[in-house]
């Protein structure tokens, strides 16, 4: 996405409403939710293990993860710098790329999470988790704690950001969708639209077959890792890249149906397909678990379609706001 495809605004309002009981509420959740992670983060920086078992990845020399903590810190940094463009008044003066870039991509990476993680806690509430084998094929990576404190803050975050985000961006840019129905797009965009839904089932298709269980195309030790709480992964996953496909194919076709629907799909799924491909496709080339082996042809093509799902769903988002815009 460019800088100038997402000069996106409507002159609504240039000063945000005085904010009531429940923003102010997600507003102290969003910032709470982030101090675990930016603790831990710090902490690892600064040379502490905690948290870190014997034995993890994570304690072996070298830069490349002294600069993801670095990296990963600055991201989450940026949840504060977003609530706060989201509830002062000065953040309806920032200009909407600026604003509009980083929603996207947060909003990628805290879907699956937020959709994930609880499904992964009932899959071992009901006695489906990670059995004898595939716990004993796992490398060391961190205490089990960790991953609940810090997913539980990413899902917090996830939903005080929507909780925010829906009604700035209805105050701000609600022009865009309301109104007038969806009117069909020009050929070229539903081109586009076609090729994100090839791309995006799939891509669905080769989740939902791990998913359920299916090894070809896994390396070996992926392939014994393998529980349900990593199906529930896999689905998601899935569900993202159909939610994208779906999406751009309803915004290109157009009709009498409201935008926000297809909009919203679009959203998410270009934001996870995108966000999470490119982030799968960087976790299985550096030195992290699962990077001893290669990730294998399956893999690469895979997390390669997600990302490729989610630029074209994307392009066709852009093509539909633009469209809209007031002369």
């Amino acid at each position: 996405m460019t800088t100038r495809a997402l000069q996106m605004t409507i002159p609504t309002r240039t000063t945000a409403p005085r904010l009531g009981a429940v923003p102010r509420i997600l507003r102290g959740a969003a910032l709470a939710a982030t101090l675990p992670y930016l603790t831990l983060k710090a902490a690892w920086l600064a040379g502490s293990h905690l948290g870190i078992p014997a034995g993890s990845v994570l304690l072996e020399p070298g830069r490349f993860f002294v600069v993801a903590n670095a990296a990963t810190m600055a991201m989450d940094a940026t949840v504060i710098l977003l609530v706060l463009l989201l509830t002062r008044p000065w953040g309806m003066r920032v200009p909407a790329w600026l604003l509009a870039l980083p929603v996207f991509v947060a909003t990628g990476l805290l879907t699956p999470i937020v959709l994930g993680y609880p499904g992964q806690l009932l899959v071992k509430a009901v006695g489906l988790g990670a059995g004898e084998a595939a716990r004993a094929a796992r490398e060391p990576f961190l205490d089990p704690w960790v991953f609940t404190v810090v997913y539980g803050g990413f899902i917090i975050q996830g939903i005080a950001l929507a909780g925010l985000f829906v009604p700035y961006a209805r105050e701000r840019w609600g022009g865009l969708w309301q109104g007038a129905p969806v009117r069909r797009l020009p050929s070229p965009t539903g081109v586009v639209a076609g090729a994100a839904a090839v791309s995006g089932v799939a891509v669905a298709a080769a989740h939902g077959y791990w998913a359920f269980g299916g090894s070809a195309g896994l390396a070996a030790r992926r392939a014994a890792e393998y529980s349900a709480e990593a199906g529930v992964v896999s689905g998601v996953h899935a569900l993202c890249a159909l939610a994208a496909a779906a999406g751009a194919l309803l915004l290109a076709r157009g009709g009498q149906r409201r935008a926000v629907w297809p909009l919203a799909l679009t959203w998410v799924g270009a934001g996870a397909t995108l966000s999470w491909g490119a982030w799968l496709m960087l976790a299985a080339l550096g030195p992290g678990p699962g990077s001893v082996e290669d990730p294998g042809t399956a893999i690469t093509l895979t997390y390669s379609g997600q990302m490729i799902t989610g630029l074209l769903a994307a392009a066709v988002l852009i093509r539909f706001l633009r469209s809209r815009r007031p002369a």
